[in-house]
């Protein structure tokens, strides 16, 4: 049986593992109305390369400041529920400055 590929782009997404006296930093957040636990993560946008868009992530998701010390890896995933595609560039990360910026809306703790 022939299956035809999707010709959409997949979506470019970031992760962070960020490290920060030798624990690690997870945000509480809402999804589908559910409370889950998450690494900082999110997509790129059209005018930021990877790396900025993982130092953006991590702010936005946790209010640190973080320096990216290395890749852990790429990944492609394609999601069951709608078919949709993604690529994910992961960083490993160090916290360096806890900020008082405001955190994303679906961001809970």
């Amino acid at each position: 049986m022939f299956t035809r590929q999707s010709t959409e782009l997949p979506h470019l997404t970031v992760a962070l593992v960020v490290e920060h006296e030798g624990k690690f930093l997870v945000v509480e957040e809402e999804d589908n109305g559910e409370i889950v636990y998450n690494q900082p993560a999110g997509h790129v946008e059209s005018d930021e390369t990877v790396t900025e868009a993982a130092l953006r992530e991590a702010l936005e998701e946790t209010g640190w400041e973080v320096n990216l010390d290395s890749l852990v890896g790429i990944y492609h995933h394609t999601a069951q529920s709608n078919g949709v595609r993604y690529v994910r560039v992961c960083f490993a990360a160090s916290a360096v400055c806890l900020t008082d910026s405001s955190l994303d809306p679906d961001i809970r703790g």
